[in-house]
């Protein structure tokens, strides 16, 4: 089945016309070779350092923990600051972490924890960083070359994934672990001075940032309330919690199965990197034959045929192929899932949508890692990859009913049609509760539209940030329908009114038409005021509470 509104080939090397994205799209490059490198050094490091094998695929684990445990603020972040100088802040992390991490292993004092240690600290820098850089993709290049610009990214990763990791096995074989480490050091260098001379427009705030809080709340509230991203981080989460084996368990693969060096592990990591830059180049394609679910379905079967047959092979051409099918549908499974989510998602909350499905995907990978590497240890490498493929199987049919959105099915932009009205009483931007209602006259006939229609406004609403929805109707005029919700600050009332997209439109102009009035919908906006000491209502307090 061909999808509509996806990227057409012409469009696919469309962003890099842009200088922006290109200048950060090579420093990029060159940072994600310093971290593969760093990637293979620290999990071959692993290895000479203990023969567990539970912290060999810890060391996988400590690179997604942070995401887990830092996401979420990041995002938060990333909608409200300055994206750029929170990349700068987390590229400096890393930087220093990774001088510790090489000063360690060059002075003979690096254990097992302290290895954890560092490469979490480098995991914390990647979790702060992700987000803008991510929700970033949308400021710099229009919306119809987002999918390129993420499939771009996606690629300069793996074109790295398939030299970086043979790289790093070399320079681990030739000249230690610490010069692998060093090399990491030296390519966040790059990154930082592509940010540095990266001049954004300057953005004038027309309302307060959103308190840490009440924005983390925003966004959960309005994920929670979007089916689409529902599915998408589903999706993501299950792919990595199954997936995620190939790469946890590739170390005791290459030592284990093959016999192997740090070197044979490396050039593991580049057949999949070099599949993964396969699936990258022939995605745009793809895309215009099929469709979003059947392509992530087919990918989710091939990453589960892949581990099978990496989990029976024996030698390294075998192997070699069951990497090139397990790269390939790895990034085109992940590239899919970010578009997706990142076209169904408005701008004012993207960052944190992202932040989101990246603690789900992580969480999952994180857990994943740490079963695999427990199978692995108690019975076998082999017994654990093929429960692992067998577990992917299963969550391709657990998501059959809940289908990925088409590319450009919502117009998420801004609909700017709100005007903020003139008040009669003064009132402090902080001033609340509000109280609003509006008004409509449905005929008899048509009550099951109206219903089906408030049914869809309600969701928007609250996904909004309408606390306290109800619909009412008139038992002397029955004909007469209210809408009422309160949201906590007058602030408040105009960013959810911000907030309504082109494609909300639908629905007020479904009700438009269906109110049989003379005039508009009467809207009325009250600021609610007890007569009483809220003190003296329990259920007044819990209302004040709840608002506030």
């Amino acid at each position: 089945m061909k999808p509509t509104g996806t990227a057409t080939p012409s469009t696919a090397l469309a962003p890099f016309g842009n200088p922006v994205f290109r200048s950060l799209w090579i420093a990029t490059l060159i940072s994600n070779l310093g971290g593969l490198i760093q990637v293979v050094a620290a999990g071959w490091t692993m290895t000479t350092l203990t023969d567990s094998q539970s912290m060999v695929a810890l060391v996988t684990a400590s690179t997604s923990l942070p995401i887990v445990a830092l996401s979420l603020f990041a995002g938060v972040l990333a909608d409200n600051y300055d994206r750029r100088r929170i990349m700068l802040i987390a590229q400096i992390l890393m930087l220093v972490a990774s001088i510790g991490l090489t000063l360690a292993t060059h002075f003979n004092q690096l254990t097992p924890w302290f290895l954890l240690g560092f490469t979490f600290l480098i995991g914390c820098g990647g979790a702060l960083h992700n987000p803008s850089w991510q929700a970033s993709v949308g400021d710099i290049v229009p919306r119809e070359q987002v999918p390129a610009a993420v499939m771009a990214n996606g690629m300069s990763f793996n074109i790295m994934r398939s030299i970086g990791p043979a790289l790093g096995g070399l320079i681990i074989v030739a000249a230690g672990a610490a010069t692998a480490f060093a090399m990491n050091t030296l390519s966040y260098v790059a990154l930082i001075v592509a940010l540095i001379i990266w001049h954004k427009p300057t953005v004038t705030l027309t309302l307060p940032r959103e308190k840490f809080i009440s924005a983390t709340g925003a966004g959960f509230r309005y994920v929670s309330l979007s089916p689409n991203l529902l599915s998408i981080i589903l999706r993501g989460s299950i792919f990595g919690l199954t997936a995620v084996s190939v790469q946890a368990l590739l170390p005791l693969v290459a030592r284990n199965l093959l016999g192997g060096s740090a070197s044979t592990y490396g050039f593991l990591l580049g057949f999949f990197g070099l599949g993964a830059v396969c699936g990258a180049f022939a995605n745009s394609r793809i895309r215009q034959r099929f469709n979003n679910e059947t392509i992530v379905r087919t990918t989710f079967i091939g990453t589960a045929l892949g581990t099978l047959l990496l989990s029976v092979g024996h030698g390294m051409m075998p192997t070699a192929l069951a990497l090139l099918l397990c790269g390939a549908c790895w990034v085109t499974t992940n590239a899919l899932l970010n578009v997706s989510l990142q076209l169904s998602t408005p701008r004012w909350v993207v960052g944190r949508a992202m932040s989101l499905y990246m603690v789900s995907s992580a969480s999952g990978m994180v857990l994943g890692s740490w079963v695999w590497g427990l199978i692995a240890e108690s019975y076998d490498v082999k017994i654990a990859l093929t429960a692992s493929a067998v577990a992917i199987l299963l969550g391709t049919l657990a998501c059959y009913r809940s289908p990925l959105p088409e590319f450009d099915r919502l117009n998420l932009d801004p609909l700017n049609q709100f005007i903020e009205p003139t008040l009669a009483v003064q009132l402090k931007p902080q001033t609340g509760p509000i109280l609003i209602t509006t008004d409509y006259d449905i005929g008899e006939n048509d009550v099951p539209a109206f219903l089906d229609a408030m049914t869809l406004r309600r969701r928007i609403r609250k996904r909004d940030g309408a606390r306290h929805w109800s619909l009412l109707r008139d038992l002397e005029q029955p004909n007469i329908w209210t809408e009422k919700y309160y949201v906590a600050t007058w602030v408040e009332y105009i960013r959810h009114n911000q907030r309504r997209t082109k494609s909300d439109s639908g629905v007020s102009d479904t009700l438009n038409t269906l109110h049989q009035g003379t005039e508009a919908p009467r809207v009325r906006r009250m600021i609610e005021r007890q007569t009483v000491p809220k003190q003296a209502d329990p259920y007044i307090k819990n209302v004040y509470k709840e608002l506030r």
